[in-house]
């Protein structure tokens, strides 16, 4: 799925809070209105608890002005959670796109494009655990194009700590090639005889 530049995307991501759900939401909104010379429009909802809540964070981007700043129909879903994924899947519009962590979402495979990302382990392999999120907004970028690379990655210089900057573009790159791996092997599915 590559989403051309003048259409509007909803995006959702949703898991439980202390993964970087609402974080995700602000870097890919800021990425796309500030960098990218878009209209975005984020939104989060997330419990009580600090960790353990579900949580969840919407962005909607589009090339013009956008007058209901709700999802109304997802058409990338994130889910970093079963639980989320469960809670969320049935926004997902037709023809849209499943990303999940794949070590933490088994979906149910009903025709849907579904993205598995093991961005935890991905994370933990370039050290810390906790830019698994920047890992899937890489992935994001990578496989959709939403927002351009360049634009994320300022997005996370002007907003994240700076000793946190450079593990964080790490987290981007690693993303972006993973999703270039997974287009690579559709291409290669489908030329096959």
């Amino acid at each position: 799925m590559s989403i051309p530049a003048d259409d509007r995307v909803q995006v959702r991501f949703s898991g439980v809070g202390g993964q970087g759900i609402v974080l995700m939401g602000r870097l890919l909104g800021k990425a796309a209105a500030l960098y990218d010379n878009k209209e975005a429009v984020a939104t989060q909802s997330y419990g009580p608890e600090a960790r353990g809540g579900a949580s969840r964070s919407d962005v909607v981007i589009s090339s013009q002005p956008i007058d209901f700043p709700f999802v109304t129909e997802v058409d990338v879903l994130v889910a970093f959670f079963q639980e989320a994924y469960q809670r969320h899947r049935g926004r997902l519009a037709r023809g849209g796109l499943m990303i999940v962590e794949s070590d933490l979402v088994k979906p149910e495979h009903d025709g849907t494009e579904i993205c598995p990302v093991p961005a935890t382990r991905m994370a933990e392999d370039l050290g810390r655990k906790v830019v698994a999120n920047v890992v899937m907004l890489g992935y994001l970028v990578g496989r959709t194009g939403v927002v351009s690379r360049e634009s994320l990655e300022e997005a996370i210089r002007t907003t994240v700590k700076a000793k946190v900057v450079p593990l964080d573009l790490e987290a981007v790159e690693a993303g972006i090639q993973l999703a270039r791996t997974h287009q690579q092997q559709k291409a290669d599915e489908a030329a096959a005889p």
